[in-house]
């Protein structure tokens, strides 16, 4: 049986690559935060596995709960948008750290813990990223904390693609449009199930040529 790790999977994005995956038979693993969020995935279908990516601590337990583990795919998409801020100006400290601490360092984090999962059956590490992290797209200046946060997960994917790509990892970084969520808001261009139906299909396909690539969910090329 196939296997997947959600990290981030209680809502939005996360709880629809539950749903589809679960759909499919695959063994889902899925990480959240609390008891309420172990009983919507446990009643889907998935294993919960308690995780606060801004905890340290948790990913020695998230390690533990690998032992032995095979995973064929694993999608970082814990996230948050943080502070509407306008420009080149700075927020608050602890709103900056928050973004930083959730975005860029919970992938960090992960990566050590879960890709020698990914290893034994040569499986793909997609992080969702957004093209507001592209400094190439780059045309507003709202947001500046959140657009340098996927900036910089986008380095972080580079760079685990240089580390694990040659062990048989195929790292990504995606954008996956802007969806009706929680975080895109009712006025974005597509829902939930398109966004993950096309990133489900890009992983799929995925060889090792994708290693190191920032794509969106229709396998489209983004610009860094």
């Amino acid at each position: 049986m196939k296997s997947v790790l959600i990290i981030g999977a209680s809502r939005g994005l996360g709880l629809e690559f539950v749903r589809q995956y679960r759909a499919d038979g695959w063994l889902t693993l899925g990480t959240c935060r609390s008891p309420e969020q172990d009983a919507l995935l446990s009643s889907v279908g998935a294993t919960a596995l308690r995780l606060d990516v801004g905890d340290e601590a948790g990913f020695a337990n998230l390690s533990r709960a690998l032992d032995g583990v095979s995973l064929d795919v694993c999608i970082y998409n814990s996230g948050v948008l943080g502070p509407q801020n306008e420009g080149a100006v700075p927020c608050a400290e602890e709103e900056f750290d928050a973004v930083m601490r959730t975005n860029v360092l919970g992938a960090l984090r992960a990566i050590p813990v879960v890709a020698p999962a990914l290893v034994k059956r040569g499986g793909t590490f997609a992080f969702l990223s957004s093209t507001m992290g592209s400094i190439g797209l780059m045309s507003s200046t709202r947001r500046v904390v959140y657009r340098a946060s996927k900036a910089a997960l986008n380095a972080v994917v580079k760079t685990a693609s240089l580390e694990w790509g040659p062990k048989g990892v195929t790292c990504i970084s995606f954008h996956p449009g802007w969806v009706k969520t929680d975080m895109g808001g009712s006025d974005a261009d597509i829902d939930p199930t398109t966004s993950i139906t096309g990133m489900r299909r890009v992983i799929a396909g995925a060889t090792p040529a994708l290693n190191g690539h920032f794509v969106d969910y229709t396998g489209k090329e983004q610009p860094w």
